[in-house]
């Protein structure tokens, strides 16, 4: 039940984001942040729904001769994992989830196109994960990706992520999990 209030909590929040770039462009202001963005996964018994805040650096780094430069951005996320195979039998745990990821996003300079892109961030757990034999010790895990997608010329950003969670061996056990992520972001 307290994963279920979490993504609720979570869609709530994006809609208030979303509501917040419309006010700031009719007052001629920046919006309040760079994008916001929905996303799926799955692992082994286990899937995830995510809702994330971005705020761009707006750096351009190493920039190269065809425009490619590095760039990042902060994504702050609001997630729900449901795990089907809760203490290695057939019960399902549910679990919310908040973490920041610094990204570091390899595009042109227009922010169109593809981009491959990476990120090491934290997390915080409702509670310790235990599913299908991987248990984290911790609330707190690490989470790292890497990905690609393709921003579109109306600001639609579709990504591709390989997902993975641990504690970096901070607490035992510290199996961690992998997902597949969709992404589908809109920039602001």
């Amino acid at each position: 039940m307290r994963g279920v209030r979490y993504c609720l909590g979570a869609i709530l929040a994006s809609l208030v984001f979303l509501s917040a770039p419309s006010q700031a462009a009719d007052q001629n202001t920046n919006s309040f942040v760079d994008g916001v963005s929905f996303e799926v996964g799955v692992g082994e018994h286990v899937q995830l729904a995510r809702v994330g805040f971005q705020w761009d650096w707006n750096k351009d780094w190493f920039r190269t001769a065809g425009g490619w430069h590095l760039n990042g951005y902060w994504d702050l996320n609001l997630g729900w994992w449901h795990g089907t195979r809760y203490n290695d039998e057939h019960e399902t745990q549910n679990i919310g989830v908040i973490g920041i990821t610094p990204v570091f996003r390899w595009e042109n300079a227009s922010k169109k196109g593809a981009y491959v892109e990476a990120g090491i961030g934290a997390s915080l757990f409702s509670e310790n994960y235990n599913n299908n034999g991987n248990k984290m010790g911790t609330s707190f895990e690490f989470a790292d990706h890497i990905g690609v997608g393709y921003v579109f010329r109306n600001n639609f950003d579709l990504g591709l992520r390989v997902q993975h969670y641990s504690n970096a061996g901070i607490s035992k056990p510290n199996d961690g999990e992998n997902f597949i992520v969709l992404r589908g972001a809109y920039r602001f």
